[in-house]
């Protein structure tokens, strides 16, 4: 039956950024789906850990900086010694910066593109490591963004690493796809977690936003918990390589 292939049970995933917003519902959808869950954050992740408890599921937690190559390892092997595998991987920890152009600092520059895409692609590379030796292939999902497609204002090192998320995507996955590893990315559109406070709050930015939205309101991190069952699941066995939006519509304007 088709609904028997966006089952999770039996896999483990690991999230990163799962201590609240986007990450603690997606950590949330996954559990929901089967799935026992590694988290990962810099800060506290007890809230997200309760939650996913009381579904019966198993998880465990690594606080650390993802900044550091170092913390990828501790990752993985606390994956291993509490959970027994890495099945899935979720890319969603992220940061940005805002600044004009003119006035952007390096400080700013590399925070974000150390975490945004570095941390990204060596935890990738680690993970998929594993799930190479366990032979049962595996599922890497990234966080890109509105800005993996366009150009933004204000945040030139969230746009470039956000671009660089979608086009490493397709790289993983060509690379992988032989070891039935299938790679692919989520692009929020408008989402209401503490990234975006500052547009919200701002009524002239908030109302231009709205207004352009089809679905006229902004997405919440709910929302994310369709797609990404989806791409972790068997019933995404075929789609690789590709970065799908998930934005009210605000790309089909």
């Amino acid at each position: 039956m088709i609904l028997d292939k966006f089952k999770l049970d039996g896999k483990v995933a690991i999230v990163t950024g799962a201590a609240r917003g986007l990450g603690q519902a997606m950590a949330l959808g996954l559990a929901e789906a089967g799935a026992d869950v590694s988290l990962v954050d810099i800060i506290d992740m007890s809230e997200t850990s309760t939650q996913i408890k009381k579904l019966g599921r198993r998880c465990t937690d690594t606080r650390v900086d993802l900044a550091q190559k170092a913390n990828v390892d501790v990752i993985i092997q606390n994956t291993l010694d509490h959970l027994g595998s890495v099945d899935i991987l979720l890319n969603n920890a992220g940061i940005i910066r805002r600044a004009p152009l003119l006035e952007f600092s390096e400080k700013d520059w590399d925070d974000v593109m150390n975490i945004n895409i570095r941390a990204l692609f060596f935890l990738s590379q680690a993970a998929a490591s594993v799930m190479v030796k366990q032979g049962k292939g595996g599922k890497i999902i990234n966080i890109a963004s509105m800005l993996s497609f366009q150009g933004g204002i204000l945040v030139p090192s969230y746009t470039s690493s956000k671009s660089a998320v979608m086009g490493l995507t397709r790289l993983l996955a060509n690379e992988l796809a032989p070891h039935q590893i299938n790679v692919n990315a989520i692009a929020p559109g408008y989402m209401a977690t503490d990234n975006t406070a500052p547009l919200r709050a701002d009524p002239v930015r908030n109302k231009a936003i709205l207004e352009r939205i089809p679905a006229g309101r902004w997405g919440e991190p709910e929302d994310l918990k369709g797609i990404i069952v989806f791409l972790a699941s068997a019933a995404a066995d075929y789609l690789q390589g590709y970065t799908i939006a998930v934005d009210g519509g605000w790309l089909a304007r």
